[in-house]
């Protein structure tokens, strides 16, 4: 792996992160460090269903890919966030 690639891995996880956790409704209690690791395991996760399934190379922009990143991220999120929530 590249610099190029990890840097792209972070600033996409963290978008993923951030779209995951703005689609769950009230207050997550966990920190933006969490979020983005959870976004870059969550995008990972999805582009390996998408390719799996066979819509990770579509023309333009991977909608579908995106939107199984963004589920995989809210679901994340929100296991993180009930988890760090029982724990407390």
């Amino acid at each position: 792996m590249t610099i190029a690639s990890i840097l792209g891995a972070i600033v996409i996880g963290a978008v993923v992160g951030a779209l995951g956790r703005l689609v769950l409704p009230g207050r997550q209690t966990i920190g933006w460090v969490l979020t983005v690791a959870v976004g870059i395991v969550a995008a990972l996760i999805g582009t390996a269903i998408a390719q799996s399934v066979g819509v990770s190379t579509t023309p333009g922009i991977d909608w579908i890919e995106l939107v199984m990143q963004v589920v995989l991220a809210a679901v994340g999120v929100g296991l993180v966030a009930g988890f760090k929530r029982s724990r407390v």
